[in-house]
């Protein structure tokens, strides 16, 4: 059953800055290309780090005001210092970057998103080199997909390629992203795998399983602990 993956989404003509790109510059790519960070890159696109609009604006906040040091300053004063001074890239970007890859699967990329509470993740390929990037937005396209083509993969890749259910055993109807499964199927397994799966389908934002069964193989009889009797 193929599920949506982060390729599947991910932006690939990715605006890129390098090390030694300065602060003007970064912030005419962030508004020329309409994107609120870009990755820095190396010679080899491999993902050094990332400039946000985060780390652009501490300049703007400290503007006029003199350099402050303190004795006993945190980690998060400091760095917001350090950046406000920052000249090029190098000295700008959040390091090392929070990346994933393109084989991840939307459910995954989501966690870390809210997990390092960042707007976007670089896309990696195996050498760590830039093949995309992917942001909330981009997570939330595969709810455009129509209530036909979510019906259709949860017909034919649930249902027929999965369990091999005969036709006309389940019916699935889909609006608004809700899928309602009807019908009978012969074991409890099979019912409630239908519904897990078809959960799984790009593009589901609710399933209602109302599918029955005639045995419900769930209820598997516990034996006694000890030697087995072998049978004469």
């Amino acid at each position: 059953m193929r599920t949506w993956q982060v390729g599947d989404v991910m932006t690939r003509d990715v605006a890129t800055v390098g090390e030694e790109t300065p602060y003007r510059e970064i912030v005419d790519v962030l508004i020329r290309r309409g994107v609120s960070g870009v990755p820095v890159v190396d010679g080899f696109r491999r993902v050094l780090g990332v400039v946000s609009e985060v780390d652009l604006l501490h300049k703007v906040e400290r503007a006029g005001r003199p350099e402050e040091r303190r004795v006993f300053e945190g980690r998060r004063r400091r760095t917001a210092r350090e950046k406000a001074a920052g000249l090029v890239a190098r000295d700008l970007m959040t390091a090392p970057a929070v990346t994933t890859v393109p084989g991840a699967s939307l459910p995954a990329a989501a966690r870390q998103l809210d997990r390092e509470a960042v707007k976007r993740l670089p896309v990696v390929d195996d050498l760590g080199r830039l093949a995309g990037i992917v942001t909330r937005g981009d997570l939330l396209r595969v709810h455009l997909r129509t209530d036909a083509e979510i019906r259709e993969d949860v017909v034919q890749e649930v249902l027929r390629q999965v369990l091999a259910v005969r036709d006309g055993l389940v019916t699935v109807q889909v609006r608004d992203g809700l899928v309602t499964l009807d019908g009978r199927l012969d074991r409890r397994t099979a019912a409630e795998l239908a519904g897990r799966l078809a959960a799984q389908v790009g593009g589901v934002v609710q399933v209602v399983n109302r599918i029955g069964y005639d045995v419900d193989d769930t209820a598997l009889v516990e034996l006694p602990p000890g030697p087995a009797t072998p049978v004469a």
